[in-house]
């Protein structure tokens, strides 16, 4: 069971967020379709044999996958879940709107675990939003998170502190080695509730039989 969060994680975590605007990794482009080797918009599933401790069993959105590297962010992982206006409050922010909000931490992954991340549909666009597909987009700030609790953000989202990050031909390499399974991503997979079974769900998709 994922612990709640006491007032003190919390105003830890709003300290993540703040530092979000002056996080090292770059925005992505909006994936254009030119490359056709490109992974943004799916999912990379941990295959059996991959034992990292940072990557075991995870399942991570891909949001940028082109000559420069990958970035991408870990969805099966939740860290802490607790009242979002209690996020907002810590931080001297007023919301208007349900109090009774609650939000779920992911760690996204071990790089930058001082920054956060909301992917979520595309139907809220933010000063800091990047589409990845039509389907999902990216915030990387507070914006939405206030707008949520004011029940104006997205239908549906996901907040990660840290990212998934990856070299120019590293992931490709690791790809080859057999740690990843590439799997087309869909909302049941990336937003839904069931976190626990999301690994197997998607590992299913490769046709493979623990």
């Amino acid at each position: 069971m994922v612990a709640r969060w006491a007032r003190s994680s919390a105003l830890l975590l709003l300290g993540a967020l703040i530092c979000a605007g002056v996080a090292a990794w770059a925005a992505p482009r909006p994936d254009d379709g030119s490359d056709e080797r490109s992974l943004a918009g799916r999912l990379l599933v941990a295959t059996p044999e991959l034992t990292d401790p940072n990557f075991d069993r995870t399942v991570v959105y891909m949001v940028q996958h082109d000559a420069s590297g990958a970035m991408g962010l870990v969805i099966n992982r939740v860290v802490a879940a607790g009242p979002l206006a209690e996020l907002l409050e810590g931080l001297g922010i007023e919301a208007e709107g349900d109090p009774g909000v609650d939000i779920r931490v992911f760690a996204g992954g071990p790089v930058g675990r001082e920054h956060g991340f909301v992917l979520h549909s595309t139907d809220y666009h933010g000063e800091t939003t990047v589409e990845v597909t039509d389907k999902v987009a990216m915030t990387s700030s507070l914006d939405v998170l206030r707008d949520i609790a004011e029940g104006k953000g997205p239908e549906r989202s996901l907040f990660a502190l840290g990212y998934a990050g990856w070299a120019p031909n590293q992931l490709e390499s690791e790809i080859a080695a057999g740690a990843w399974y590439s799997v087309e991503a869909d909302d049941a997979l990336l937003f839904d509730d069931e976190i626990e079974t999301k690994w197997q769900r998607a590992l299913d998709r490769q046709g493979i039989e623990l």
